[in-house]
C-alpha cells in the first residue's frame, strides 16, 4: 500500500473542518466494511465524495484502484464535478467512478469472449428486447396476446435482479409465465442475445457474476486492483449488485456503503431492503456510523418523520436531529373531496406567491400519477405556473391522448388525424401498409380517411383479418356518433373506451405501468363531468395543451413521491393520505407486511423533502374508477406524534376531542357534517363505501362476488360471474359477450 502524505492539515481544507463527528469517523475510517447508515439530509453523498478525496490525498490509493458505484449517471457526473473541483489533477483517472451498469459494461469490454460476446457488443434497448422476445413466443406457439412479450420482459428482468441465470430457475418461478415454459424462455432469449452479439441491462450485471465465477484469475485480478469500493444508496441494490460488490470486495474487505433503509422504496424495480439489514452478517467485522444530524429540515418536521418510520420492523434504527430549531409543526387537514383538496392546496401556493416567496421552492407529491389531473386543472384554471417532474402532464400522456382521439372521433368521424393515431391501438392487425393505402386513397381523393377505408373495403382492396377489423373499427366509431347526445359525458367515455378493447389492452398488459395508465383513463372519465359536452370538453383539452410550456420563471412541482427522493423544497403538499390511496391498497394486497413498510418508508421519504413545512391532507370522499369512496383516513395520519403535528379538522363535528385525542380509531362517517349519508364504517375498518344514488353503500375491499354470482352491469345488462381475480371479474353477459371488469361496476342481482 502506498505510504501516507505527511503532516496535512485537514482544518484548513474546507470541506473537511466543516464535518460533524460521525462524518469526520466515516471519512477517516481507514480498512474493513463500513456502514454509513445516513438519514435524510445528512450530508451522505458528501461524506461519500469527501472520503473518496482522502483516500486520494494520503494515497491510500491511486485513483484507478477506486471503485465507487452510484445509481445515476448524474449522481456520479456530480461527484466526478465535486472531486475534481477540490483536488483537481490528482484526480484524473477516476475510471472506475460510475453506475453499476457503466462499470459491468466496461468490465464486459475487457473480457467478452469468456461470456461468448464479441468486444463490440450492442446493448438492448427495452423496444430492442420486446420484438426479440415476441420473436420466440410466436416461433414457440404461444398466444402472445395472453403471454405478452412484455410480461416474459418483466420476468426475465426480475430473475436477473434476482442474479439468477435460467438454469437456477425453481420450478415455481417458471410457472409464472405460459404454463411452465417461462424458463425455457428465458434460456432462449440469452441464446438468442449471443447470436445478436447483444447484451440488455440485466447482462451487465448477470455476467460479470459469471465472468467472475467461472474465472477466478479474472476475479482476483479485480480483487487486487480495487483496493478500496465505495457505493451511494446501498438501500436501492437489487440481489445482483449485491453479488457483485461482494465479490469484488471480498479480498481487501474495504467496502463502504452510504444509504438509508428508511428511504428503502424501490423494491418495484427489485431493491432489496434486506441488503442493508444484513450488512454485519454478511461483512464480517464491520463498523456502522450512524448520520443523524439532519441539514435540511426543521424539529417538527423531523419528530413526525421520525416517530412514524419507528413503526418499521425492518430497520436499523436511527433518529433524526437538527440544530435549526422545531419550525412549523406537520400541518395535516381534511377536505371533503379531492376537489376541495387542490383548491385549498393551490390557495397555500398563491399565498406563498404573494409574499414573494419562490414558487420553485414549492412541491406537491403524490402516491400515484392520477392524483395529479385535479390538481393540474386547478392550477391551469387559476394561472398558476407549474411543472411535472418525472413524466408529462397529465393531458400529454399517452393513455389519456389516445382516449382523446377515440372521443373525437365519436364526436367527428371524419377527424382523419385521430383514426390515424388509433387505428391499430390496441392491435388489430391494420399495419403499417394498409394504413399507408387508407392515408394515400383519402389525400389522392380528397376524402377523410374513414370514407377512404369504406371505399377499400368495397373495391376488395383490403380481404381477410384486416377488412375484418377495419369494419368493425368503422361501425363503432358510427355508433359511438349516433350515441353522441343520449349519455353523460363520462358514461359515454367509459362505453367507448371498453368498446374500443383499450382498457382490455392495458387490464392484459403485464408491465409496471400499466395500472397507473388504467388509474390515468378512470380519472379522465371523471374530469368529463363538468363540461356540458364532450365538444366542450375536447376544445378545453386544446387550450389546456396550448398552455405556455416555457420552463423560465417560478413554477410549482408536481410529482410522485417517488420521483421526490433526494430532492428538497421549503414547502412540501401531501395530498390523499387515506387507505387504499396512500399505503396503496394493491401494494398491500400483493407485498403484505412488506409493502406497507414500504409504503410507511414512502411516506417517510415525502415528509422529509420539506425544510420549512409539510403539509398532509385527507379526503373524505374520493372518487376512485369512476366511483365515490368514502374514504378513511390513512393508518399513517393517526401514527404521526401529537407534539409535531397540528389538525385542522373543518368537516368533522367533534373536531375539539378529536384534536386533542388524535386519534382516529372511533372516529366514523357520521361525525362529518354531510346530512342525509348512511353511517359508515369505523376510520380502523378496511372496507370502503361506493357512492351510488347519493347514498354509499357498503363493499368489501375482498371481492363479494364469486363464481355463480348473478350480476347487472349498466351497459352490458345482465351477466354470471365466471371466476374472480381479486376485484377483475370475469363475466358472461350473454348476446353482450365475455368480458372483464372490475367489481365496482356492477351489482349483485
Amino acid at each position: 500500500m502506498i505510504e501516507k502524505t505527511p503532516q496535512i492539515n485537514y482544518e484548513e481544507i474546507e470541506i473537511f473542518s466543516r464535518l460533524n463527528k460521525p462524518q469526520r469517523k466515516a471519512v477517516f475510517h481507514d480498512e474493513g466494511p463500513l456502514l454509513v447508515l445516513a438519514g435524510a439530509g445528512t450530508g451522505k453523498t458528501g461524506v461519500l465524495t469527501t472520503r473518496l478525496i482522502r483516500l486520494l490525498i494520503e494515497r491510500k490509493a491511486l485513483p484507478g484502484e477506486l471503485l465507487s458505484v452510484t445509481f445515476t449517471n448524474k449522481a456520479a457526473n456530480e461527484m466526478k464535478e465535486r472531486v475534481n473541483k477540490q483536488i483537481g489533477d490528482l484526480s484524473s483517472g477516476l475510471k472506475w467512478l460510475g453506475t453499476f451498469h457503466s462499470i459491468g459494461a466496461q468490465i464486459l469490454r475487457y473480457h467478452p469472449e469468456k461470456i461468448e460476446l464479441k468486444n463490440n457488443f450492442i446493448i438492448l434497448n427495452t423496444d430492442d428486447q420486446t420484438r426479440l422476445l415476441k420473436q420466440i413466443i410466436i416461433d414457440e406457439n404461444i398466444d402472445e396476446k395472453r403471454w405478452s412479450p412484455k410480461m416474459l420482459l418483466n420476468l426475465i428482468d426480475q430473475w436477473k435482479n434476482k442474479g439468477l441465470y435460467p438454469n437456477q430457475i425453481s420450478s415455481g418461478e417458471k410457472d409464472y409465465f405460459a404454463n411452465g415454459k417461462g424458463k425455457k424462455l428465458y434460456a432462449l432469449y440469452q441464446e438468442r442475445l449471443k447470436f445478436f452479439n447483444a447484451a440488455d441491462f440485466g447482462d451487465l450485471i448477470l455476467e460479470v457474476i459469471r465472468l467472475f465465477e467461472e474465472n477466478t484469475d479474472i476475479l482476483e485480478s479485480y480483487q487486487n486492483r480495487f483496493k478500496f469500493t465505495l457505493v451511494d444508496e446501498y438501500q436501492d441494490t437489487n440481489t445482483a449488485q449485491y453479488k457483485l460488490l461482494k465479490l469484488i470486495s471480498d479480498k481487501s474487505k474495504n467496502i463502504c456503503c452510504v444509504g438509508d433503509d428508511d428511504q428503502s422504496i424501490y423494491s418495484w424495480r427489485g431493491a432489496e431492503v434486506s441488503n442493508i439489514l444484513r450488512f454485519e452478517k454478511d461483512f464480517k467485522d464491520s463498523k456502522i456510523i450512524r448520520l443523524e444530524e439532519n441539514y435540511r429540515s426543521s424539529g417538527h418536521i423531523l419528530g413526525a418523520a421520525s416517530k412514524l418510520i419507528e413503526k418499521n420492523d425492518s430497520r436499523l434504527g436511527k433518529t433524526l436531529w437538527t440544530n435549526s430549531g422545531d419550525g412549523e409543526k406537520v400541518l395535516v387537514t381534511s377536505v371533503w373531496d379531492g376537489e376541495e383538496e387542490a383548491r385549498l392546496i393551490s390557495t397555500e401556493l398563491e399565498s406563498i406567491m404573494q409574499k414573494n416567496r419562490d414558487l420553485n421552492e414549492a412541491a406537491v407529491l403524490v402516491r400515484a400519477s392520477f392524483q395529479m389531473r385535479e390538481f393540474e386543472d386547478r392550477f391551469i384554471s387559476i394561472g398558476l405556473p407549474y411543472k411535472v417532474i418525472g413524466g408529462p402532464r397529465f393531458y400529454e400522456r399517452k393513455e389519456i391522448r389516445d382516449c382523446n382521439a377515440y372521443l373525437r372521433l365519436a364526436l367527428l368521424p371524419t377527424d382523419s388525424l385521430a383514426l390515424q393515431r388509433i387505428i391499430n391501438t390496441p392491435k388489430r392487425g391494420i399495419g403499417e401498409t394498409s394504413v399507408k393505402k387508407i392515408r394515400d386513397y383519402s389525400k389522392k381523393n380528397n376524402i377523410p380517411m374513414i370514407e377512404a377505408s369504406n371505399d377499400l373495403i368495397t373495391n376488395s382492396t383490403f380481404k381477410g383479418k384486416t377488412k375484418e377489423s377495419l369494419s368493425q373499427l368503422i361501425n363503432l366509431i358510427y355508433r359511438w356518433h349516433d350515441q353522441i347526445d343520449k349519455h353523460d359525458n363520462n358514461e359515454l367515455a367509459e362505453m367507448i373506451i371498453e368498446d374500443s378493447g383499450y382498457l382490455e389492452m392495458l387490464r392484459r398488459d403485464e408491465s409496471l405501468t400499466s395500472t397507473g395508465r388504467e388509474e390515468n383513463i378512470y380519472e379522465l372519465f371523471k374530469s368529463l363531468e363538468p363540461f356540458e359536452s364532450i365538444q366542450a370538453y375536447l376544445e378545453h383539452i386544446s387550450l389546456v395543451m396550448e398552455i405556455d410550456r416555457d420552463q423560465d420563471g417560478q413554477k410549482v412541482s408536481l410529482m410522485t413521491l417517488h420521483a421526490a427522493k433526494g430532492l428538497e423544497f421549503d414547502y412540501i403538499f401531501l395530498p390523499g393520505w387515506e387507505e387504499g390511496v396512500f399505503p396503496n391498497q394493491r401494494a398491500i394486497d400483493e407485498g403484505g407486511q412488506d409493502s406497507l413498510e414500504e409504503e410507511r418508508r414512502l411516506a417517510y421519504v415525502g415528509i422529509t423533502r420539506a425544510k420549512k413545512k409539510s403539509s398532509i391532507f385527507f379526503s373524505a370522499n374520493r372518487r376512485m374508477h369512476n366511483q365515490w369512496i368514502s374514504s378513511v383516513p390513512s393508518r399513517f395520519v393517526n401514527e404521526l406524534p401529537e407534539n409535531n403535528t397540528e389538525l385542522n379538522m373543518s368537516h368533522f363535528s367533534g373536531e375539539k376531542e378529536l384534536f386533542k385525542k388524535k386519534d382516529f380509531s372511533d372516529f366514523d362517517q357520521s361525525d362529518y357534517e354531510t346530512p342525509g349519508w348512511e353511517r359508515g364504517k369505523n376510520f380502523t375498518d378496511t372496507q370502503s363505501l361506493e357512492y351510488k344514488n347519493t347514498k354509499f353503500i357498503e363493499n368489501s375491499n375482498n371481492s363479494s362476488f364469486h363464481m355463480g354470482s348473478k350480476v347487472i352491469h349498466k351497459k352490458f345488462g345482465e351477466g354470471k360471474v365466471l371466476s374472480v381475480d381479486g376485484k377483475k371479474l370475469t363475466i358472461n353477459f350473454g348476446k353482450g359477450g365475455t368480458r372483464k371488469v372490475m367489481e365496482n361496476f356492477v351489482e349483485e342481482l
